[in-house]
C-alpha cells in the first residue's frame, strides 16, 4: 500500500500527504473496490462483485468492470467518467485522467478490450477501442482516439485539433 502511495505521490504535484490521498483520491477509492469486486469475479460470485462495482461506480464516477485485470499502482486521476470493460488488462504504473474509455468494437465473449502495458498514460477523454495492444511507455494525448495497437515508446495525439 505504501509504494502505491508513493507512486500516486510522485506522479500527481498536488498530492501533498498520504493521508490526503488515500481519503480523497476517487481512483484509489475505485480501486478498493475493484480489488474486492475482483475477488468475487474470480471465485465465481459474479452478481456480488457486479453489486461492488455498481457501488464503486456510484461513489466515485469510475467504472472498472470486476473482470478487468489491473496490475500494480494504476493511478486514475480525477477519475470521473472513466471506463474500464471487462477483457480490459492493465500493466503496472500506468496513468488514466478523467474521462477516458477503455472499450470494445465488438459485442461477443471473448477478448475484446484493450490491454496496457507497463508506464503508460492515457490523457483525458481519450478512447481506446478493441483488442489491440498499447506498448510500454506510450503516451496517448487527450481526446485521442486508438484503435490500432501502439508501438512502444510512441506518442498517439488526437487528430482532431481546433486552432484559435
Amino acid at each position: 500500500m505504501i509504494k502505491f502511495l508513493k507512486s500516486i505521490k510522485k506522479r500527481d504535484p498536488a498530492a501533498r500527504y498520504y493521508l490526503q490521498i488515500l481519503l480523497l483520491y476517487p481512483g484509489v477509492h475505485a480501486l478498493f473496490f475493484y480489488r474486492i469486486a475482483h475477488l468475487f469475479w474470480v471465485i465465481k460470485l459474479k452478481f456480488i462483485a457486479e453489486i461492488i462495482s455498481s457501488i464503486a461506480r456510484f461513489l466515485t464516477g469510475i467504472e472498472i468492470h470486476p473482470g478487468a485485470k489491473i496490475g500494480k499502482r494504476l493511478f486514475i486521476d480525477h477519475g470521473m467518467g472513466v471506463v474500464i470493460g471487462e477483457t480490459s488488462i492493465i500493466g503496472n504504473d500506468c496513468t488514466i485522467y478523467h474521462g477516458v474509455t477503455l472499450g470494445a468494437n465488438k459485442a461477443n465473449k471473448s477478448k475484446r478490450h484493450p490491454t496496457i502495458k507497463d508506464n503508460v498514460i492515457i490523457g483525458s477523454h481519450a478512447q481506446v477501442i478493441g483488442d489491440i495492444v498499447i506498448n510500454n511507455n506510450v503516451i496517448i494525448g487527450s481526446n485521442a482516439v486508438v484503435t490500432k495497437s501502439v508501438e512502444e515508446g510512441k506518442t498517439i495525439i488526437s487528430n482532431n485539433l481546433s486552432i484559435y
